[in-house]
Protein backbone atom coordinates (compact mmCIF):
# COMPACT_ATOMS: atom_id res chain seq x y z
CA UNK A 1 0.00 0.00 0.00
CA UNK A 2 2.87 2.22 0.82
CA UNK A 3 4.53 1.39 -2.56
CA UNK A 4 1.54 2.76 -4.69
CA UNK A 5 1.19 6.13 -2.41
CA UNK A 6 4.36 6.69 -3.05
CA UNK A 7 4.11 5.73 -6.63
CA UNK A 8 1.17 8.37 -6.97
CA UNK A 9 3.15 11.16 -5.47
CA UNK A 10 6.04 10.92 -7.22
CA UNK A 11 3.93 10.92 -10.62
CA UNK A 12 2.05 13.62 -9.37
CA UNK A 13 4.90 15.92 -8.00
CA UNK A 14 6.84 14.81 -11.90
CA UNK A 15 3.61 16.29 -13.67
CA UNK A 16 1.76 13.48 -14.65
CA UNK A 17 -1.80 13.77 -14.37
CA UNK A 18 -3.60 10.51 -12.09
CA UNK A 19 -6.10 10.15 -14.19
CA UNK A 20 -3.88 9.68 -17.42
CA UNK A 21 -1.53 6.83 -14.63
CA UNK A 22 -5.26 4.88 -13.14
CA UNK A 23 -7.01 3.71 -15.68
CA UNK A 24 -10.02 0.81 -15.02
CA UNK A 25 -10.16 -1.76 -18.70
CA UNK A 26 -13.41 -3.75 -19.39
CA UNK A 27 -14.27 -7.01 -17.84
CA UNK A 28 -16.17 -8.50 -20.50
CA UNK A 29 -15.86 -8.01 -24.15
CA UNK A 30 -18.27 -5.80 -25.91
CA UNK A 31 -21.17 -7.68 -27.59
CA UNK A 32 -22.09 -7.44 -30.95
CA UNK A 33 -25.09 -7.17 -32.81
CA UNK A 34 -26.31 -10.69 -34.02
CA UNK A 35 -29.18 -11.22 -37.09
CA UNK A 36 -30.97 -14.18 -37.70
CA UNK A 37 -29.21 -16.43 -35.19
CA UNK A 38 -32.86 -18.19 -33.73
CA UNK A 39 -35.71 -19.82 -36.01
CA UNK A 40 -38.27 -17.57 -34.12
CA UNK A 41 -40.63 -17.40 -37.43
CA UNK A 42 -42.33 -20.83 -37.81
CA UNK A 43 -42.90 -21.45 -41.43
CA UNK A 44 -46.77 -21.96 -42.65
CA UNK A 45 -46.96 -24.77 -45.25
CA UNK A 46 -49.03 -23.07 -47.19
CA UNK A 47 -49.87 -24.42 -50.76
CA UNK A 48 -51.84 -27.52 -52.67
CA UNK A 49 -51.75 -30.10 -50.70
CA UNK A 50 -53.72 -32.79 -53.11
CA UNK A 51 -52.48 -32.55 -56.79
CA UNK A 52 -54.43 -33.56 -59.99
CA UNK A 53 -55.43 -36.83 -59.78
CA UNK A 54 -54.85 -37.50 -56.56
CA UNK A 55 -57.86 -39.65 -54.29
CA UNK A 56 -59.29 -38.15 -51.29
CA UNK A 57 -61.66 -38.85 -48.49
CA UNK A 58 -64.49 -36.33 -46.98
CA UNK A 59 -62.57 -33.83 -45.07
CA UNK A 60 -59.42 -33.57 -46.67
CA UNK A 61 -57.66 -30.58 -47.12
CA UNK A 62 -56.76 -29.67 -51.04
CA UNK A 63 -55.22 -25.83 -50.31
CA UNK A 64 -54.40 -24.06 -47.87
CA UNK A 65 -54.27 -20.22 -48.51
CA UNK A 66 -53.76 -16.63 -47.59
CA UNK A 67 -55.85 -14.71 -49.89
CA UNK A 68 -58.18 -15.99 -53.10
CA UNK A 69 -56.06 -17.32 -55.01
CA UNK A 70 -58.01 -20.82 -55.82
CA UNK A 71 -61.18 -21.22 -55.94
CA UNK A 72 -63.87 -24.33 -54.71
CA UNK A 73 -65.33 -25.90 -57.71
CA UNK A 74 -67.75 -28.61 -57.60
CA UNK A 75 -67.90 -30.82 -54.00
CA UNK A 76 -65.48 -28.86 -52.44
CA UNK A 77 -65.97 -26.95 -49.59
CA UNK A 78 -64.54 -23.23 -48.28
CA UNK A 79 -63.24 -22.61 -44.89
CA UNK A 80 -63.60 -19.05 -43.18
CA UNK A 81 -59.46 -18.98 -43.29
CA UNK A 82 -59.53 -19.81 -46.79
CA UNK A 83 -58.75 -23.31 -46.74
CA UNK A 84 -60.38 -25.83 -49.89
CA UNK A 85 -61.46 -29.44 -48.49
CA UNK A 86 -63.06 -32.01 -50.10
CA UNK A 87 -67.06 -32.99 -49.02
CA UNK A 88 -67.55 -36.46 -50.71
CA UNK A 89 -64.84 -38.96 -51.79
CA UNK A 90 -63.52 -38.62 -55.24
CA UNK A 91 -60.35 -37.70 -57.69
CA UNK A 92 -59.08 -34.12 -56.89
CA UNK A 93 -59.43 -32.08 -60.77
CA UNK A 94 -57.93 -28.84 -61.42
CA UNK A 95 -59.41 -26.17 -64.21
CA UNK A 96 -58.81 -22.81 -65.50
CA UNK A 97 -62.01 -21.33 -65.72
CA UNK A 98 -63.37 -17.62 -65.95
CA UNK A 99 -64.33 -16.50 -62.84
CA UNK A 100 -67.63 -14.48 -61.73
CA UNK A 101 -67.03 -14.50 -58.04
CA UNK A 102 -69.48 -13.42 -55.73
CA UNK A 103 -68.92 -9.21 -55.00
CA UNK A 104 -70.71 -9.27 -51.86
CA UNK A 105 -68.11 -11.81 -50.22
CA UNK A 106 -65.97 -10.44 -48.19
CA UNK A 107 -63.03 -12.28 -49.27
CA UNK A 108 -63.73 -11.38 -52.91
CA UNK A 109 -63.91 -7.66 -52.12
CA UNK A 110 -60.42 -7.89 -50.45
CA UNK A 111 -58.42 -10.22 -52.54
CA UNK A 112 -60.37 -8.90 -55.74
CA UNK A 113 -61.90 -5.94 -55.57
CA UNK A 114 -59.55 -3.99 -58.11
CA UNK A 115 -60.69 -6.33 -61.02
CA UNK A 116 -64.51 -5.34 -60.80
CA UNK A 117 -65.71 -5.58 -64.58
CA UNK A 118 -62.58 -7.09 -65.88
CA UNK A 119 -62.89 -10.77 -67.08
CA UNK A 120 -60.16 -12.78 -65.61
CA UNK A 121 -59.72 -16.58 -65.01
CA UNK A 122 -58.80 -18.65 -61.74
CA UNK A 123 -58.06 -22.18 -61.08
CA UNK A 124 -60.92 -24.75 -59.35
CA UNK A 125 -60.26 -27.35 -57.46
CA UNK A 126 -63.29 -30.10 -58.20
CA UNK A 127 -63.73 -33.62 -56.64
CA UNK A 128 -65.31 -35.89 -59.89
CA UNK A 129 -66.46 -39.06 -57.43
CA UNK A 130 -65.16 -42.40 -58.88
CA UNK A 131 -68.82 -44.37 -59.34
CA UNK A 132 -71.38 -41.60 -60.32
CA UNK A 133 -74.86 -42.43 -59.09
CA UNK A 134 -77.30 -43.95 -61.93
CA UNK A 135 -80.79 -42.38 -59.97
CA UNK A 136 -82.16 -40.55 -63.09
CA UNK A 137 -85.71 -39.10 -62.70
CA UNK A 138 -87.64 -39.35 -66.05
CA UNK A 139 -88.84 -35.51 -66.49
CA UNK A 140 -90.12 -35.74 -70.51
CA UNK A 141 -90.25 -38.76 -73.01
CA UNK A 142 -90.17 -37.33 -76.22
Amino acid sequence: MLTILSNITTKYLAGQSILNQITRHASKKAGGSTKNTSPKVRPKHRGWKRHEGDWVEPGTILVLQRTLRFHPGLNVGFGRNGTLFSLIPGRVVITCEETDPDWTHTWVQRCHGNRMGTKFYKKYFNIIPNKQHQNFKLIDQI
